[in-house]
Order: C-alpha cells, then sequence, then structure tokens
C-alpha cells in the first residue's frame, strides 16, 4: 500500500500552494509519510482504508489552503506563481465553460452518462458512509486501539469455542498484568426500568465501577460511578435522557426503579457513547466480580487497557502465563487443572471485537459497489469515445487551424469533468435518501449504526470519487481524438481503426466479468439463504407467539410461588380464543442462548469427567406449543411442581449421558452439587441460537427443584401456539395487566420474526449484493447495446452494399449478434476465472453450498450470456431493417 517513489508523494503535496510547501513541505511530508506507514502496519481493509483516508485528508486540506490561506507568505515571493496559477485556472474555467455548452446541445449523451455516473457514485457514498461509521472511525473512547476485549477459549475441551472468565482469573490479571493499566468488567441484559406511570424492559449494563476509566469516556452531564457507589447508581444514555426525560438537566440527583430497586441518575453519556451494544440504555455500575471462593464460574468477559507499547499478542502471552498459575494458587478439582491445561486467552482489539460480525458483510457490500462504479466509468468511457468518433473531424479542423494536442484533450477532459461533477451533485442526493434506508434495513445488532449519517467525509470521498471518475472516463478518449489524423478531412465517412473496436471490445468484455463476478456472488448468497431456510430446527415456527414479563410483587419469594404464577398464568393463556398450546421455556430458541452445566449421569465413573450440556428450564405445554417431538417417556404436566426433581433430555443429551441405553426414570446429577433429578423423557433437539449452529445436548429442568429454594424463575419466555398469532398481543398485554400490572410485557415475538431474524445478516447481505449484481448486469446490458448500436449505425452503408448484393436480413442480424457474443463470451471466462478466486472470500457466511458451486457458475454464466444475446438482437434487428438505398 506504500508509494514506492517519493516522487509520487512530491506530486501529491504539490495540492499545497508553492510557497507554503516551501516553508513546511518537509515537515509534511515526513507528518504524511509516518501516518501512512501507521495505517499499512494496521492491515486489513481499515488499514487500506485509513491509508487512502489520509490522502484524502492531505488533499483536501491543501485545497481548503489554496482556497482560504491560512499562512501568509511575502506577495514578492509569489507574485509569479500566482500569475502561473491565475493562468491555469482561467484556461480551465473557460474550457468547462465550453464542454458545458456543448454538453447542453446534446441531452441525450448527457443525461445517460451523467445518470449512469450518479447511481453508481451515490451507493458507492452510502456504502462508504456506512463502513466509516461502523468499521473506520475509531471508539468515541481515549486511545481506543489501547483497549482490547478479553475473554477465555479452551480447544479441545467441551466448552464454548470463547466463553467469559471466572472471577480468579479477573483477580488474577488484575494484580499481576503489569502489561494492562487497567481492567473491568462488562455484561449485558434486559430489566425494568420504570419512570413515572412510564414502564418497560431495556437493555442494561451492570459493568464494574471503573469500565469508564478504563474506556477513558467522560459524561456529558453530571459525573462517573465511583467504588462508593456501589449499585445504587446509575449513568444513563444520552438516547434514554432525550425519550425518557426529555433532555431536562435537572435529571441529574433524581431516583427511579431500574433492575432491582430505585437508583439515582448521577451522569448522562455523550450520545456517540453506546457501549457494550447499540441497545444499552444505562449503566449500574457496581463492585468488580471478587468471589473466588468457588473457582471455574465462567460468563465474566473483561475489557483492558494496555500500556503504552503493548501488543495484544505480547498481552496475550502473558495473560496465558499468568493463567497457568491459578490452579497453585485457587486450587481447584482435576477438571479444573485440565481445563487451565487447555486453556488460551482470548484477546482481541475492542474495534475488532465489536464490528467483527459485520466486518465481512460489509467488506463485501463495499467491494461490490466499487465493481459497479468501475462498469458504470466503463460505460461513460465508452458513449465518450463514441462521441469522440463522431466528432473526429471537428477535431482534425481544429488541428489543422492550430490547436495543439494538449488543448483537444483538456476540452475532452472538460466534457468529461462537467458529466462528472454533475454525477456527483446526483450521487450526494441518492445516498442521502440511500443511508436512511439501509439503516432501517440493517440487521438490529450491527454496532454503531446509529452514527451513520451522510457527513462531510462521506461528500469528500463522493467528490473525490467524481473526480476520479471523470479521469477514468475522459482520459482514454481525451488521448485518442487529440491525436486525431488530419487525414480525416479528406474522407469524414472514415474514422473508426480496428485498434478502436479493439479497445471498446476490450472494455466491454470488461464490464461482462465484473458483471459476473457479482452474479456469482450474489446466486452462492442466494444458494447459502434457500438452505437455510430449508434446515429443520427441531420445532414449527409457524403459528407460535412469544413473549415474557417480569412480575415484582412480595409473595413471590421462592422456587414454587414463582411456579404458582406461571402456571396459573399458563391456564389463563389456554381459554384464550384460538390458543391450542402454551408453555414456558427459559431460553426461547434464536432470541435467547443457554448456560452449560456438567453432568454427573447415575452410574458412571469420576465426577471430574462429567460430560457438559446445554440447560434450560421448561414447564406446561412447552413442547407440544413448539412442535417438538416427545420420543420417549413424557414432558412436564402441572403436578410436577407438586412433585419436583424431574429433566427432561433432549436426544443428543440422552445419548451422551446414557449411550446406547433408555434414560427415562434414570437419575442425573449437576457436577458439583447434591440435587438430583429424575429423567422423566427425551425430546428432540431444537437449534437455539441460529440455523447454522448445530444443536446442542440439552437438559430441561422443571419450573422447581427438589427443594423450595432450588431457583425461582422470575421471567421465563411464554410460548403460545395460535393461529392468531399475529394479533393475539393486546389480548395477552391485558391478562397480564390484571395479574402483575407493575410488569412490562416485552419481547413480543413471533416464531417467524425469530426465524426471519437469525437470518437477517444474510439475507441483508443477500438483497444488498443482488442489488448491486443486477445493476451490474444493466449497466453492462445497456454498455452492450450501446456500443453495438453505434456500431451498427457506424456500418450502415456496409450493410446496405451487403444487402444490395443479396444478402438476407437474417445473415446481417446474425453478423451483428455474433460479434455481440464474442464479445460477452470472452468476458464470460474472465468473470468465471476472476469469481473462481473471488468467491473464496465468501466462505463464512456460506451455508450448505461451496464456493465453487458449479451450479451458480453455470446458472450466472448462462444469464450472462443471455443478457448479452438480447442485448445485441435488438441493433441486430435494427441492422436487418437497412433499406440498401438510403444506405448507399
Amino acid at each position: 500500500m506504500r508509494p514506492r517513489e517519493p516522487r509520487w508523494l512530491d506530486l501529491l503535496l504539490r495540492i499545497w500552494p508553492e510557497a507554503f510547501r516551501r516553508e513546511f513541505g518537509a515537515d509534511l511530508r515526513e507528518r504524511l509519510v509516518a501516518d501512512l506507514e501507521r495505517e499499512a502496519a494496521r492491515g486489513g481493509v481499515r488499514g487500506f482504508i485509513g491509508w487512502w483516508a489520509e490522502l484524502v485528508d492531505v488533499g483536501v486540506q491543501g485545497l481548503k489552503e489554496r482556497v482560504s490561506p491560512t499562512w501568509a507568505p511575502d506577495r514578492h515571493s509569489t507574485r509569479r506563481g500566482e500569475g502561473r496559477m491565475r493562468t491555469v485556472i482561467e484556461t480551465w474555467v473557460r474550457d468547462v465553460r465550453y464542454a458545458a455548452r456543448g454538453l447542453l446541445r446534446a441531452p441525450g449523451f448527457t443525461l445517460a452518462a451523467a445518470g449512469t455516473l450518479a447511481l453508481a457514485l451515490g451507493v458507492n457514498a452510502a456504502i462508504f458512509g456506512v463502513v466509516k461509521a461502523v468499521l473506520i472511525d475509531p471508539l468515541p473512547m481515549r486511545d481506543p486501539d489501547a483497549l482490547v476485549f478479553i475473554g477465555a477459549s479452551a480447544p479441545g475441551s467441551d466448552l464454548p469455542a470463547e466463553f467469559g472468565v471466572s472471577a480468579e482469573f479477573f483477580e488474577q490479571y488484575r494484580e499481576e498484568a503489569d502489561r494492562l493499566e487497567g481492567l473491568a468488567s462488562i455484561n449485558g441484559f434486559t430489566a425494568t426500568l420504570r419512570v413515572g406511570d412510564r414502564v418497560e424492559r431495556v437493555g442494561m449494563s451492570n459493568p464494574s465501577w471503573n469500565l469508564f476509566d478504563v474506556l477513558g469516556v467522560e459524561p456529558e452531564l453530571g459525573r462517573l460511578p465511583t467504588e462508593a457507589d456501589g449499585d445504587q447508581a446509575m449513568v444513563i444514555s444520552h438516547a434514554t435522557w432525550m425519550d425518557w426525560f426529555g433532555g431536562d438537566p435537572n435529571v441529574i440527583g433524581q431516583a427511579h426503579f431500574a433492575m432491582n430497586g430505585p437508583k439515582e441518575i448521577i451522569g448522562v453519556m455523550p450520545p456517540e457513547f453506546r457501549y457494550p451494544a447499540e441497545s444499552t440504555t444505562l449503566w449500574i455500575a457496581g463492585l468488580p466480580p471478587r468471589d473466588v471462593t468457588q473457582v471455574g464460574r465462567f460468563g465474566i468477559w473483561l475489557v483492558g487497557r494496555m500500556a503504552p507499547g503493548v501488543t495484544p499478542e505480547s498481552l496475550r502471552d502473558q495473560l496465558d502465563v499468568l493463567a497457568d498459575r491459578l490452579p497453585e494458587r485457587y486450587g481447584g478439582s482435576p477438571a479444573y487443572a485440565r481445563m487451565i491445561e487447555q486453556h488460551v486467552p482470548v484477546v482481541r482489539p475492542l474495534q475488532e471485537q465489536l464490528v467483527g460480525p459485520v466486518a465481512l458483510a460489509l467488506q463485501i457490500l463495499l467491494g461490490a459497489v466499487t465493481l459497479v462504479l468501475l462498469i458504470a466509468a466503463v460505460n461513460v468511457a465508452n458513449l465518450f469515445a463514441v462521441r469522440a468518433e463522431s466528432r473526429g473531424r471537428a477535431f482534425a479542423v481544429r488541428r489543422a487551424i492550430g490547436a495543439g494536442r494538449a488543448r483537444i484533450a483538456r476540452t475532452q477532459l472538460s466534457e468529461a469533468l462537467v458529466v462528472a461533477l454533475v454525477a456527483g451533485v446526483g450521487a450526494v442526493a441518492i445516498a442521502a435518501v440511500a443511508l436512511p434506508a439501509f439503516v432501517r434495513g440493517a440487521p438490529e445488532n450491527m454496532p454503531r449504526i446509529s452514527s451513520v449519517s451522510l457527513d462531510a467525509s462521506t461528500v469528500v470521498y463522493t467528490f473525490l470519487l467524481t473526480l476520479g471518475a471523470a479521469v477514468a472516463c475522459g482520459l482514454g478518449p481525451a488521448i485518442r481524438s487529440s491525436g486525431v489524423s488530419l487525414d480525416r478531412l479528406r474522407d469524414g465517412t472514415r474514422g473508426t481503426t480496428r485498434r478502436t473496436h479493439l479497445a471498446r471490445n476490450v472494455l466491454v468484455a470488461g464490464q461482462t466479468a465484473l458483471a459476473l463476478v457479482l452474479l456469482v456472488g450474489s446466486g452462492l448468497l442466494f444458494r447459502s439463504f434457500g438452505a437455510l431456510s430449508d434446515v429443520d430446527p427441531g420445532y414449527v415456527t409457524e403459528d407460535v407467539f412469544t413473549f415474557q414479563f417480569a412480575p415484582q410483587q412480595a409473595h413471590l419469594v421462592d422456587g414454587p410461588s414463582w411456579a404458582a404464577l406461571h402456571l396459573d398464568f399458563l391456564d389463563r393463556l389456554r381459554g384464550l380464543p384460538g390458543v391450542e398450546a402454551a408453555g414456558i421455556v427459559e431460553n426461547v430458541p434464536l432470541d435467547e442462548s443457554t448456560a452449560t452445566v456438567q453432568v454427573f449421569p447415575e452410574g458412571a465413573g469420576s465426577e471430574e469427567d462429567a460430560p457438559r450440556v446445554s440447560r434450560t428450564f421448561a414447564g406446561g405445554d412447552y413442547f407440544r406449543a413448539m412442535g417438538i417431538p416427545v420420543l420417549r417417556g413424557r414432558g412436564f404436566m402441572s403436578d410436577d411442581v407438586a412433585n419436583p426433581g424431574g429433566v427432561v433430555l433432549s436426544e443428543s443429551a440422552a445419548e451422551l449421558l446414557f449411550p446406547g441405553e433408555d434414560p427415562v426414570g434414570r437419575i442425573v446429577r449437576p457436577a458439583g452439587g447434591t440435587d438430583e433429578f429424575t429423567v422423566l423423557g427425551v425430546v428432540g433437539d431444537v437449534l437455539q441460537e441460529d440455523f447454522r449452529t448445530a444443536a446442542q445436548p440439552t437438559m430441561y429442568l422443571g419450573l422447581t427443584g427438589p427443594t423450595p429454594t432450588s431457583w425461582a424463575l422470575s421471567s421465563p419466555g411464554y410460548v403460545v401456539r395460535t393461529p392468531r398469532a399475529d394479533v393475539i398481543a393486546p389480548e395477552i398485554r391485558e391478562l397480564v395487566r390484571e395479574i402483575a400490572p407493575e410488569a412490562p410485557m416485552y419481547r413480543t415475538y413471533t416464531m417467524e420474526f425469530l426465524a426471519e431474524r437469525s437470518m437477517l445478516e444474510l439475507s441483508f447481505t443477500m438483497f444488498a449484493l443482488a442489488i448491486a449484481a443486477g445493476l451490474a448486469l444493466l449497466l453492462g446490458a445497456i454498455g452492450l447495446y450501446g456500443i453495438l448500436s453505434y456500431v451498427v449505425a457506424e456500418r450502415t452503408q456496409e450493410i446496405g452494399v451487403r444487402m444490395a448484393l443479396g444478402a438476407e436480413a437474417a445473415r446481417v442480424r446474425r453478423m451483428v449478434v455474433v460479434d455481440g457474443i464474442r464479445v460477452v463470451m470472452s468476458g464470460v471466462v474472465v468473470g468465471l476465472v476472476v469469481s473462481a478466486f473471488a468467491s473464496k472470500g465468501l466462505g463464512a457466511m456460506l451455508f450448505g453450498v461451496e464456493p465453487m458451486d458449479l451450479t451458480v457458475f453455470g446458472v450466472t454464466a448462462l444469464a450472462m450470456l443471455a443478457v448479452g444475446l438480447l442485448a445485441s438482437w435488438l441493433p441486430a434487428v435494427r441492422a436487418s431493417r437497412v433499406d440498401p438505398l438510403d444506405a448507399m
């Protein structure tokens, strides 16, 4: 990415005024080189775009210095340079005015060229605005490059691929890791917020109180929490301040119910701070995790600030050494010691952690719209080439009366510049409309999406793309037209050379190849979407409604009281018209993840080797409501509350715990505890996380455990099977108000919606790429059609002679179509080769389809040929209708 020739940088710096360069040029060049080296060292898309952003910034500041100088040199030393500059500017202004008048006399050409470029530039501006806000802009925190996300992994164990650390990790890292300047815990959840009569479940976070110090952020209003505040204070987001309190500055000091009791508002964060998620509305800070009496209680995610000069890799090495010492300091079981041997710290830049899930999709979209812009530029370059050829005699006359080649080339470039500037204005308008539509259609979990806007940097980027498009579209035709031969004065009917035809054909073939690359990519994503849609999740998604509510009443003190409330409410639900079944589950599939626990099966060997399974709670007719088949035994019944202690296993959990045996009636016990549970039945496996992740072995516990204090399920998910799933929410909300007026009803979804949401990232990328591919296909077809139409018009006399000598109309049509298909076929071959390499970049997004899927490659190639055939056929028909007498 770094320029190899110092002269390249010197040419860029010539944008700055000459006197400014004499005074500050060396320092400016040194700073630019250092900034470019820093961005190049970052690598990846962020480094690439950051590298170009530095060049853009230097160029923009140089232009600003010319327009509105901030430093005044001695006038006598610059008078000569100013005179030369004034002459150049006046010459270009005169040429631009001349070009504008000429383009006004050709409105069809101008609208076609400017419209094509505006569309391509507009979608590029919109996608760049999103990529910049989400991937490029630094986090709104002090020195964000020093912030890292810290978790854990244990390859080869039955733990998840990545998981949160436990308290002893936190304590060890905080006390011993000298490569960290600060360490804080972070989490996210939903809980109740009550302000006056308004009650809702909102996104909250309960981090350690020092999180804000570690991140290096300051409140917009009020102060940040301290250790002395405990968990009695909260900081609210700017959006919450405006939505719930109307931006009232007197909100500081007010106390409102949040999470589990009244909390005093002590601060308001700035609008750009939305960590750890876009949905976070407030932060209730507390003490860092310190309970190290039971090691291995994982689930704590950490954020750290690295000391100066430390890299994530070196920090990972130190944390790995510190983790190895944990059993020596805190003890633990042999299984814990084995896990530590397998443990590998997870350390990655915080920005990478936030944007990682969407980075690939945005990079694909940015690459796709860049290809669309290239296709559009090729299209318009062909239009300019055709226009230049049609004006060859006029250029020859100008050469004959003394106009230099540079003057003729500048005239052509001026026309390209005017067209591009008109397109640039249209592109900004398109981006202003497209960006809000993009934000509305983007996945709701896309980080930093709320900060996307059409800001000044996006407009500057569009302007630079516009200048680049002007050069790309006008430079080739300008060079060719400036070298026009004076022979054109002797024969005004001839002027197209084989070389010109070859250049046009290469451009059209290039368009075809680029369009095919996008078609193959969208085709692969389309097949992936179809494969995901055909996955059997183990439950039904039609006619199922889910919701939650969180009662807060004095009599709800233990497991039986909570279970009685939920089961009573289930009876009320079953009484609603159209309800076929209703049940309860702690973690609704496709909406919430489940915890994992080690389970010791009856008759097994050492407890230390107990397998790990997912755990959730269920009750009522949950399995029937979700359409999950009961394979052996039974599910839960109402009297299981009076006789607690039963569990239901999924099929894979039953095979894991009791391989080759009937588990019904057998005993299981969570490792490390004394409570025992009887297996009541076995049900089918279900996909919990999404349609891509394989079903995990799962153990379903009842609403109550062996003792009244085993657990108390406060706000599980309700699942209602009814053909009225889309309209039943208001009736259920009325029932909730009757038994728990203090509790808001939230997470109201249909399972169809959750299924669609689980595939939203893929479907969003697929549709966006399909739109880009459609634009590319359309532009490619228009380009081929336009070139062949011009060729037919150019060869009208030749075709007339052929037909006068007896050539049939069908033969003429075949001649034109063959010329077009030959060009398209060349582009298809090149496009297939490029697609074979480009499709590998989609691998992480594909499901059930290989990057080299022959069906997709074959169908898209045939589609491209069909479009080429149609684009060739229309000019061919016109050619076959030429009247020989008129043509000659």
